[in-house]
């Protein structure tokens, strides 16, 4: 009996394109899911990167003979109003920002009119003409901005409910974090309880080597930015140096967006010498950022290759937008660490990485190819 049943499991092997077609179905579906539930998963994973990343303090004060439940308030407590004082400084820079708001508001058009004149002198071309070209463009920016806006309004309640969840997400996490680690080995063999330990083990390291690596480059960034700025005579320079920074930690597409800002500032305060002065303060700071801080920092605790990590990041930004963006890099360090401890997905795992081989090693494969 048991001969005729290796007969038949031997005899039953699905064709190549059968197996592609099923993990294509099966992506497809995982992806949908991923997308139709997004208010629900994106908070909970943002609640347990940062659950990960407090667990040490709550574990701690817990060692210390406090109660657990009186721990994790304690430490959620000063999180949360640590996060309080910096957005209301961001505010404030903010308000000030919207005081001078009609004065930029007038430089742009300003701007505008000139570069309109420039246009229609240099290249033969009625100001009419550009002027309703203007115009209609302005009316499609206008169309999709309302749409925008509308759309936010809808997604503010579930912004705010979020917002509202996460903290309760944190706490429920951290209280029932013995259990959820029971159940993880639970669900493995006795014998690949070493490989959970070491999974779990290094994922914590990255997530928490990762947010805190990037917390002191951001820092950083923001500092050179604003010192940038201050130096160039650019106004509300710490606002646009603050911004800059949190756009940067999107990688490679943030560091572009954050320059625009301040050179779009710059165009309409001072002049365009101004501009190009902002364009190549940022060029230095994205230089030491992309060489020393990155490499040094942030990088070294999470072996992501650039190429992945730009693709990683679009595809996040497709899937959950901006949150997505944010994720993906931490998800995809994870990700990768699980590759790394099962055997059929090693190769996947050395896709993500960045050991790229030596020259001398590509051409050995290549003869042998």
């Amino acid at each position: 009996m048991n001969l005729k049943t290796e007969q038949i499991k031997m005899e039953f092997k699905a064709p190549f394109y059968v197996k592609t077609s099923l993990v294509l179905i099966g992506l497809f579906v995982f992806i949908s899911m991923l997308y139709i539930a997004q208010q629900i998963i994106v908070p909970i994973i943002y609640s347990t990167i940062v659950a990960v990343v407090l667990s040490p303090v709550v574990n701690f004060l817990v060692r210390k003979k406090l109660n657990r439940i009186v721990a994790i308030a304690i430490t959620i407590s000063f999180g949360s109003l640590a996060t309080i004082l910096f957005i209301v400084l961001l505010s404030q820079q903010v308000i000030q920002f919207g005081d001078t708001f009609d004065k930029l508001n007038e430089s742009l058009h300003q701007l505008l009119n000139q570069t309109v004149a420039w246009v229609s002198s240099t290249f033969n071309i009625s100001t009419h003409k550009i002027n309703v070209w203007l115009t209609a463009k302005n009316t499609e920016m206008l169309n999709g901005a309302v749409s925008i806006m509308g759309q936010t309004i809808m997604n503010a309640g579930s912004v705010l409910i979020a917002l509202v969840l996460i903290p309760v997400y944190i706490f429920m996490i951290l209280f029932y974090q013995p259990l959820l680690l029971e159940f993880i080995h639970r669900l493995f063999s006795a014998d690949k309880h070493t490989d959970v330990n070491e999974v779990l083990t290094a994922t914590k390291k990255i997530i928490r080597s990762y947010l805190i690596g990037l917390l002191i480059e951001g820092l950083i960034v923001a500092a050179l930015n604003s010192i940038g700025l201050l130096i160039i005579g650019i106004d509300y320079a710490i606002l646009l140096g603050i911004i800059g920074a949190i756009l940067n930690v999107i990688p490679y597409i943030g560091g572009i967006i954050a320059v625009a800002l301040p050179m779009l500032i710059a165009l309409a305060t001072k002049s365009p010498m101004y501009a190009l002065l902002v364009l190549g303060a940022y060029i230095l700071i994205q230089f030491i950022d992309n060489h020393y801080l990155i490499p040094k920092v942030v990088a070294s605790k999470v072996k992501i290759n650039a190429l992945i990590s730009v693709i990683v990041v679009l595809l996040g930004g497709a899937l959950w937008g901006v949150p997505g963006m944010f994720l993906s890099i931490p998800l995809t360090a994870i990700i990768k660490v699980i590759f790394d401890h099962i055997e059929p997905l090693k190769p996947w795992g050395y896709l993500l990485g960045n050991n790229v081989p030596e020259t001398q090693n590509l051409s050995l494969i290549k003869n042998k190819i």
